[in-house]
């Protein structure tokens, strides 16, 4: 297990990340150019090594109801990579946004717990995407609307 030392030597790195000091000599790091309400990628790196990855669009990790990803056995090539993803999913057009979006129209739709879906208009059908994974289709974007509307979303 790396120390709280290498951890905070590794997330450092990432120029893009702005510390906050918390309380109890716990550090969040934050990502002031997230396209998303969240911004925080590191949550409460604490002392003792244990701390946590905003990871709720990422795919092979396990993550709690916040979408965060536990990070205190992570080997330093693990806590890089998880942070270069975490950091790319919450940027502008994304490598995984960008798969999905393409050229086509697209919005972003969040509800009150701030998950974000994303509806692309693509081959005459509206999609409705929650990362890379499909969440509906629909026949018209007012079809589509009133589904977001129902499940508590709105657009941004």
């Amino acid at each position: 297990m790396l120390t709280f030392e290498q951890k905070l030597a590794i997330i450092e790195s990432f120029p893009q990340l702005e510390r906050k000091n918390v309380s109890l000599g716990r550090v969040n790091f934050h990502f002031a150019e997230s396209i998303y309400d969240k911004k925080n990628v590191i949550y409460h790196l604490h002392p003792n090594g244990n701390g946590f990855v905003y990871g709720e669009f990422l795919e092979g990790y396990d993550v709690d109801p916040k979408g965060m990803v536990n990070i205190r056995d992570f080997t330093s090539d693990e806590l890089k990579s998880i942070i270069e993803q975490s950091i790319e999913s919450l940027s502008a057009n994304s490598t995984i946004e960008s798969a999905i979006i393409e050229d086509n129209e697209e919005e972003r739709w969040i509800n009150s717990e701030n998950h974000t879906l994303i509806l692309v208009h693509e081959d005459e059908m509206w999609n409705v995407y929650a990362g890379l994974n499909l969440d509906g289709t629909f026949l018209s974007y007012n079809e589509a609307k009133q589904y977001l509307e129902e499940e508590g979303f709105r657009k941004r």
